[in-house]
């Protein structure tokens, strides 16, 4: 069964303004998108979902999967009307938007996916920080590992602000809930269905990443028909934040340029194919 899911929703300006849904990061929330939501709203009206065991949003009994929680966002939709939107999907929020365009292609008007995967694998040191973050979990020591994941996302001088603030959004979960997360994205796999993804797709790649290998994210965009691959030189894992200015400069000028073609009838992917 579907969770009802926890959102904030913003409305635009214009009320026939288009929506983009965005799809948050494991172990954080829709706040995580408070730097886009002054850059998209003039031209958008926006729902920022907390997904299931994250947020605001309960977690029920069980293992879920990738697909449970595309499905929660997929009832969301409906719980709002909406039949049609721009999804964008960070890490976790992107694998449950490239489920959401392969299982369901009309109510996806285009997707970004950022710093995300089909099938995670990890490079050596990344799995030992994998190994470290499930033990951490598993012991309960939720305020460590959000202490050592956000030093490695916001490692530099000024970025103090987003690490304490990652760090305490981590420290927030419950851990039965972050390992169970934590499980489902190992479990997940999408490669066979990366071919049926018809939306214009942005893949948006950190150059300096190291929880999602550059290598799956040129996977996406070879893999998606049309999908375009821009990388951020200098940005690491949480792109929308540590370069903000120019994210919301590239999504919005990708998100224009979808609807102005779909204005005129010329649906489909983007043209240009991968990078």
């Amino acid at each position: 069964m579907p969770v009802p899911l926890a959102h904030t929703r913003i409305a635009a300006a214009r009320p026939e303004a288009p929506v983009v849904l965005l799809l948050h990061g494991l172990g954080s929330c829709g706040e995580d998108w408070g730097l886009q939501v002054p850059a998209l709203r003039a031209d958008y009206s926006l729902v920022l979902p907390d997904l299931r065991g994250q947020g605001r949003t309960p977690m029920p009994p069980g293992w879920p999967s990738i697909a449970d929680l595309a499905a929660d966002v997929r009832a969301l939709l409906d719980e709002l009307g909406l039949a049609r939107v721009h999804v964008v999907g960070l890490s976790l929020g992107g694998a449950v938007a490239l489920q959401l365009a392969a299982e369901d292609p009309q109510r996806v008007r285009s997707l970004t996916a950022v710093n995300t995967f089909a099938r995670l694998r990890v490079a050596r040191g990344a799995a030992r920080r994998g190994a470290e973050r499930t033990w951490l979990a598993a012991t309960g020591r939720m305020h460590e590992l959000g202490r050592r994941v956000a030093l490695g996302l916001f490692p530099e001088e000024g970025q103090e602000a987003f690490r304490q603030a990652a760090a305490r959004r981590l420290a927030d979960n419950r851990p039965a809930n972050y390992l169970r997360l934590l499980m489902a994205v190992g479990r997940f796999d999408l490669r066979p269905r990366l071919a049926e993804i018809r939306s214009p797709t942005l893949v948006v790649a950190g150059e300096m990443d190291t929880t999602v290998p550059m290598e799956c994210k040129r996977e996406l965009a070879r893999e998606i028909p049309g999908a375009r691959l821009q990388v951020f030189s200098g940005s690491r894992h949480v792109t929308p934040l540590d370069r903000s200015p120019e994210f919301n400069a590239c999504l919005l000028e990708f998100l224009l340029g979808v609807d102005g073609r779909l204005a005129h009838g010329a649906a489909g992917a983007l043209p240009g194919g991968g990078a």
